[in-house]
C-alpha cells in the first residue's frame, strides 16, 4: 500500500520510541504535577502537534532542505534555541504558589501557554525535522510514486500512538501527584526542573551541528 513495507515493524519501532523517556516525557509530567490533567494533555498535544508540523515537512521536503542548506538549518536552530533559553530562564526566575491558591489563575489562557510551549518546542527543534526525514523512507520503498502520501500515513501513524501514550503519561502523572500539586515547594522544584530542562534544550539545539 503506497509503497509502505514491513508497517508492523515501523508500528513496533514508533511505540518503543515513544516510551522511551526523555525531554518531552518529562515536559508532559511536570505540567500534570502543576496543572493537572488538563495542563499534561495541553502538553502532550501540543508536542504531538509540534510533530506533526514536522511530518508535513518531511513528506514536502522542507527537512530536506534543512539537511541540505546549512543557513536554514542555522537560522531555525538559533531561532529554536533561543525561544527554549527564554523560556526556561523565565520558568526559572518565576515566583510559585500553592496551585490551590493560582486555581483562578489556571484558566485557558495558562493551559494555551502550555500548549503553544509543547508545539514550538518541537516545531522549532531541527533534531526532530531530521529524525523524521531519516526514520520514515525506511519503510517506504524508493520506487514508490506515492512517496508524499507514504510519509504522511507512517507520520500520523506514528504521532496517534505518541498521543495516545503522552495523554497516558499525563493522566498518570496528574493522579499519582495530586498529593503535592497544593505544596508551594514541589511547585517551585517542579517550575525549576522545567526551565532546567528548556535551559538545556535550547544549548543542546544550539550546539547541533547539519550533517
Amino acid at each position: 500500500m503506497l509503497g509502505i513495507h514491513e508497517l508492523w515493524l515501523f508500528a513496533l519501532s514508533g511505540l518503543l520510541l515513544n516510551i522511551t523517556p526523555g525531554p518531552d516525557t518529562a515536559y508532559i509530567i511536570g505540567r500534570s504535577v502543576q496543572l493537572g490533567w488538563r495542563g499534561g494533555a495541553a502538553a502532550a498535544i501540543g508536542i504531538c502537534c509540534g510533530c506533526l508540523v514536522h511530518v508535513f515537512g518531511a513528506a514536502i521536503g522542507l527537512s530536506a532542505l534543512l539537511m541540505a542548506s546549512s543557513a536554514a538549518f542555522t537560522v531555525v536552530k538559533l531561532v529554536g534555541a533561543a525561544y527554549l533559553v527564554i523560556t526556561g530562564l523565565q520558568m526559572l526566575l518565576s515566583r510559585t504558589q500553592p496551585i490551590a491558591d493560582a486555581a483562578s489563575q489556571r484558566g485557558e489562557t495558562s493551559i494555551s501557554r502550555v500548549f503553544w510551549q509543547g508545539a514550538l518546542t518541537n516545531i522549532l527543534n531541527p533534531k526532530v525535522a531530521l529524525f523524521f526525514l531519516a526514520f520514515l523512507p525506511q519503510f517506504v520503498a524508493a520506487d514508490s510514486p506515492h512517496k508524499t502520501a507514504a510519509f504522511l500515513l507512517l507520520g500520523l501513524i506514528f504521532i496517534f500512538n505518541g498521543t495516545l501514550w503522552c495523554l497516558g503519561v499525563a493522566a498518570f502523572a496528574a493522579r499519582a501527584a495530586s498529593r503535592i500539586r497544593n505544596s508551594g515547594n514541589a511547585i517551585a522544584w517542579i517550575n525549576r526542573t522545567l526551565g532546567g530542562l528548556f535551559v538545556y534544550l535550547g544549548i543542546r539545539v544550539a550546539l547541533l551541528e547539519a550533517r
